[in-house]
């Protein structure tokens, strides 16, 4: 099975599923439905195959393929994958087959195609799926690109109020982003011998000046789409319109790619730029943890109120990437496969309690547990789960981040754990909020608001809730395959972890 084209199979299966699905008759939702969700099964299927594949002891990058693209420029159809990508992979395979479920009536309530809705995100899927694929930088970026043209369709097309308006805003500051880039790439492919594959380029000596220029191109594209402070305003706006479904992948897959593209491109082929960057990228992942927490504490809105949380959760880890240790790093990479669980299930259920209120403010709500005690229940543990409870698995990549941090930066991990507090303050507020205290008589007039999860809604955040706790209990198996992968890029920067010195040996030996 190793030699299985797994990741172009992976990448052109979805595309091949949204054709299939966009020719279905519009007079047919239930079949495009149907179709979308059995697709989605297909592709979690062989990524299960290739988890159950991958060697934990083999060689860094593993079902390498390439195919020529155009060789006057040295460009190749190049899909690899280290660990970090592996685990990335296998959360789109989860999150998408149960975002399909979640939104099963999303496009109908927007009056819009029902088998285009569900091909946009078979298309979505299939841009996510290229992007950690990429093994090639200028097939990167093309997936890069690409990747927004199907979220802006679904937050322009299918979005609730102001969509327009954010999916504009999503799609120009993504597009900046872009063209910064471009230019990064351009320059590299000058700088690094007319190639673009990584193996090749990561063995290039570039000046410092050079190297400098080309990793603040790339990291301004990425510090805009994981989004980091200042870089963040677009977010907000953009998963406050979203569907529910397009925001739990919004937030919980498309923002990793920009924290994904410094681990694997911005910090091994820019190691000297990336090490005298560092305290910059610390300080605004820092104040981004701080600021985007105080924000989310007075927001009104439920959508936007989770977005604001996702950017302080990024800047964790910011930290975690820009601490250059293998803990830090590890919990770093961890808390991008755990906040896309905790905060993907937040964003879902969230989705489901305003569906039936028909309204996203905190203020229309309250007691709303009374009428929907097992849907009140989940969005307490997704809140739980969000600021990082110890026995949920954003608890153990946040300690790992802190702990990972605090031997080399002590400053920035004591401010960092400020975060911990606010989360708890944002999280209680939301809860006791919507679903506990006086129920609302608003509510009682509403009748959706007296239907429970049903069973199609109980499979979508069965599978989350159980993997939030395995995973905080038992991490190990995605910690495995994390870190070789996260050692090896340490090596590519030329950082080791500091040794223990004498006083922690005698502490820890009491």
């Amino acid at each position: 099975m190793s030699d299985f084209p797994f990741l172009s199979v992976l990448t052109v299966s979805p595309l091949v599923g949204a054709v299939v699905v966009a020719l279905l008759p519009r007079s047919r939702p239930t079949l495009a439905k149907q179709v979308a969700f059995g697709w989605s099964l297909l592709v979690l299927a062989l990524s299960v195959v290739m988890w159950v594949t991958w060697q934990v002891d083999g060689d860094r990058f593993q079902f390498r393929e390439s195919y020529p693209w155009i060789p006057n420029w040295g460009v190749n159809f190049t899909f690899a994958a280290d660990g970090i990508a592996l685990v990335m992979l296998m959360l789109i395979a989860v999150l998408v087959p149960l975002v399909i479920l979640a939104s099963w009536h999303d496009a109908e309530s927007s009056k819009r195609s029902v088998p285009v809705y569900f091909a946009l995100l078979l298309v979505l899927e299939c841009t996510m799926i290229g992007v950690f694929a990429a093994a090639d930088v200028f097939l990167f970026y093309v997936f890069f690109e690409v990747m927004l043209v199907p979220m802006y369709f679904l937050i322009g097309s299918y979005g609730g109020h102001q969509r327009q308006y954010a999916a504009v805003k999503f799609f120009l500051y993504s597009l900046v982003g872009g063209l910064f880039m471009l230019a990064a790439v351009i320059g590299l492919w000058v700088v690094g011998g007319k190639t673009f594959d990584w193996v090749a380029l990561s063995q290039v000596d570039i000046s410092t000046g050079a190297e400098r220029w080309l990793f603040l191109g790339f990291f301004i594209a990425f510090a805009i789409k994981a989004p980091f402070f200042p870089f963040h305003t677009w977010l907000p706006d953009a998963g406050g319109a979203a569907p529910a479904g397009a925001a739990a992948l919004l937030v919980g897959v498309l923002d990793k790619v920009g924290t994904f593209g410094i681990i694997r491109y911005g910090l091994p082929l820019f190691p000297d730029a990336a090490q005298w960057f560092a305290p910059w990228a610390m300080g605004l992942a820092v104040i981004g943890i701080i600021y985007a927490a105080l924000l989310a504490v007075g927001q009104n809105d439920l959508k936007r109120l989770v977005s604001y949380t996702s950017i302080a959760h990024f800047g964790f880890i910011g930290v975690g990437l820009f601490a250059f240790t293998t803990q830090a790093g590890t919990g770093a990479v961890l808390y991008m496969v755990n906040h896309g669980l905790a905060t993907g299930l937040l964003f879902l259920v969230v989705g489901m309690l305003v569906a039936r209120r028909g309204s996203a403010l905190v203020s229309d709500f309250g007691g709303a547990g009374k009428l929907v005690p097992v849907l009140a229940g989940v969005l307490f543990f997704a809140g739980l789960a969000s600021l990082a409870l110890p026995g949920t698995a954003p608890f153990v990549s946040e300690f790992l981040v802190l702990i990972g941090t605090f031997t080399v930066n002590k400053p920035v991990a004591v401010i960092a754990t400020l975060g911990i507090i606010l989360a708890a303050a944002y999280v209680l507020w939301m809860v006791q909020r919507t679903t506990q205290g006086t129920l609302n008589p608003a509510l009682t007039e509403i009748d959706a608001m007296k239907r429970d999860l049903n069973l199609r809604e109980k499979v979508v955040v069965a599978p989350l809730i159980v993997l939030i706790v395995l995973l905080g209990f038992y991490p190990k198996p995605v910690t495995d395959v994390i870190n070789p992968a996260v050692q090896a890029t340490m090596e590519d920067v030329g950082r080791t972890d500091p040794a223990p010195t004498a006083g922690n040996v005698q502490e820890a030996s009491r």
